[in-house]
């Protein structure tokens, strides 16, 4: 299979499965979607609305978000996706929303925290604070991220829910404190809260994978710094979030998101090497002995493994780095490793 074109990228990422359709369809009440507006978004408002409309089921879908991007809000709403253009930072926004039974908070902010870490921690932490208080009566699915954990030995495996905290830079400590806003608001309300620890989602036109295939693409030397990564076709990681509204609880639920194997860096590179039929370049120097990761036995347990397979998504990804399909140019910076961004 081949992806060519946008529109089928965003079909492919958007298209329900029998579980998620379920899950739709299992859902009590309508869908609000905070920070519906960033990579991850706009697939996810599609696959909700997709999956309640094959489940044949009415539900109301809700797209909020600032919507840089002006076309997006008219594209969403020819689907069937209502759409709220707002800054959720601004005071009274948040009391102006409507009251809606399930709620996915997506806002965040990353790239950028250095020299800005107000701003980072006024949308990772204060936000999610305030939409906890707002929200208390509602299930709410939260978006956190594996940065909260220390870096690994590869050797000790991943991370698991139960792995303590470690986040490294005010990126990470900001997203521990979006979780431990949650996880406030569940406590005084009672409030049934999921907490998502994702790393890394991955399409087309953006994510480690695409960082990585470039650099060989390019011809550009890779740093094997950060050796081991995990990843999850975004697609996935969308269907499990929607999937996870049935094991909202008080205190949290928490769940790691990504693939089941953590994947090395250098034999990435070199797949893509052979697709391209290019010889990678790696920076010299000593290869690093620790990494992010996360242990999915708890996901994969619940909602068994993903539907795409690392070795598809690089496919895919080669097949669309040759015929110059479009991209985010949004670097992930997956080889940070003192947590500035």
């Amino acid at each position: 299979m081949k992806i060519q074109t946008e529109w089928e990228l965003e079909e492919r990422l958007s298209r329900p499965d029998d579980d998620t359709t379920s899950a739709m369809a299992a859902l009590d009440g309508d869908l609000l979607i905070l920070g519906a507006g960033g990579k991850m978004g706009p697939s996810l408002a599609r696959l909700a609305r997709r999956s309640a409309d094959q489940a044949g089921i009415q539900k109301r879908v809700i797209a909020v978000a600032r919507f840089t991007n002006d076309k997006l809000p008219s594209e969403l709403a020819k689907e069937g996706i209502e759409t709220i253009a707002c800054d959720l930072l601004e005071p009274d926004t948040l009391a102006k929303l409507p009251d809606i039974p399930n709620v996915i908070f997506m806002a965040a902010r990353k790239f950028g925290t250095s020299g800005g870490e107000h701003l980072t921690w006024a949308m990772n932490t204060y936000l999610p604070g305030l939409v906890a208080e707002r929200y208390r009566n509602s299930h709410i699915v939260a978006f956190s991220t594996g940065n909260v954990y220390p870096l690994r030995k590869i050797a000790d495996g991943g991370a698991s829910e139960t792995t303590p905290v470690g986040p490294v830079g005010e990126y990470a400590q900001s997203a521990l404190g979006r979780e431990r806003m949650f996880e406030y608001g569940s406590a005084r309300w009672g409030t049934p809260v999921a907490i998502l620890r994702l790393n890394y989602a991955v399409e087309l036109r953006y994510g480690v994978l695409l960082d990585i295939g470039r650099a060989v693409f390019e011809r550009r030397p890779l740093d094997l710094c950060m050796p081991f990564v995990n990843l999850i076709w975004q697609g996935d990681a969308n269907s499990l979030c929607l999937r996870s509204f049935v094991h909202c609880q008080s205190p949290p639920f928490l769940l790691n998101i990504t693939g089941t194997e953590a994947l090395s860096v250098q034999e990435i590179a070199l797949d893509f090497g052979r697709h391209f039929g290019i010889e990678p370049m790696f920076v010299s120097g000593v290869e690093g002995t620790s990494a992010l990761l996360s242990d999915v036995a708890k996901a994969r347990a619940l909602f068994g493994t993903p539907s795409v397979r690392p070795e598809e998504m690089i496919a895919w990804i080669a097949d669309w780095i040759r015929q110059g399909g479009a991209m985010l140019d949004k670097p992930t910076h997956f080889q940070t490793r003192d947590g500035r961004f």
